[in-house]
């Protein structure tokens, strides 16, 4: 394992950075970001049937030059698929829209109440299929695991939530942790928000010669968390990868530790109504 990369419960290595594809809401637009996203560097893209964009990302991975093996590949289940209980036909579905023989991760979207250890199921069956090489789970907090993974035969290999300075659920990720699950972050810059202009962070960002964005994401990936920033500008893709040549001292990382507000901008995984 390499300072870029994180080695999942599988033994598979996970790169620590990678571009998320949220609210990029084209198939052209994805696939001019993705493009972009690889040429600058990027080996890990995260999107989800409900993000209406696996075309675009399949084209971009088709058309960059760089080996399929040398590409980790994140897509999800959607809710209404969980509810409905087609797994395993969402999943061809993807792929199909990918244009890919296989996918490095495929994650369980949302817990759904009464769904958890079906879906679950399902997905243990497409590991074993080969198609994806890796399952795991989003959004899912600690009552969802203990549904979970007691029932599970394979434990998730990632849990990919709300992640950032002012949101650090470190009981969760507590948990993971001593449950081998690895933690990704998404949202990892709050959407900008306050989060940019914190003064704490700027005067660390300042230290450093860098931007307030790349500490954060420096605090994600030397914490051993996976990030997937998104961006559409060439400019910050770039910067946003910028992350491995400088390393927080433990005082800054305990200050940053220190901001937890608990302030989450995205919905409640207890209740989910979509």
């Amino acid at each position: 394992m390499d300072a870029t990369t994180i080695t999942l419960n599988n033994g598979l290595p996970m790169p620590l950075l990678g571009l998320g594809v949220w609210q990029v809401n084209s198939d052209a637009e994805a696939e001019r970001v993705v493009r972009m996203a690889i040429d600058a560097g990027y080996r890990s893209i995260d999107t989800a049937k409900i993000y209406g964009n696996e075309r675009g990302v399949g084209n971009a991975i088709r058309a960059c030059g760089v080996p399929r093996d040398q590409l980790f590949i994140t897509t999800k289940v959607w809710n209404d698929d969980i509810r409905r209980g087609t797994v395993s036909e969402a999943f061809t579905e993807s792929l199909g829209r990918l244009r890919l023989d296989y996918v490095d991760l495929y994650l369980v979207h949302w817990a759904i109440p009464g769904k958890i250890t079906s879906t679950w199921r399902a997905m243990e069956t497409l590991q074993r299929s080969g198609r994806t090489k890796s399952i795991g789970v989003s959004n899912h907090l600690r009552p969802h695991l203990d549904e979970l993974v007691p029932a599970a035969e394979i434990v998730p290999a990632v849990n990919q939530i709300e992640l950032h300075p002012y949101l650090q659920s470190r009981a969760l990720v507590d948990h993971c942790r001593d449950q081998k699950i690895q933690i990704e972050a998404w949202s990892p810059l709050m959407k900008g928000r306050d989060l940019l202009t914190d003064p704490l962070l700027v005067q660390i960002a300042r230290a450093h010669a860098r931007t307030v964005a790349q500490v954060v994401l420096r605090w994600e990936v030397q914490s051993r968390i996976v990030t997937i920033p998104k961006s559409v500008h060439r400019e910050r893709i770039i910067e946003n990868a910028a992350i491995f040549d400088f390393t927080l001292t433990d005082a800054q990382m305990a200050q940053i530790d220190a901001l937890d507000k608990n302030t989450r901008i995205g919905a409640d995984p207890l209740h989910v109504a979509f």
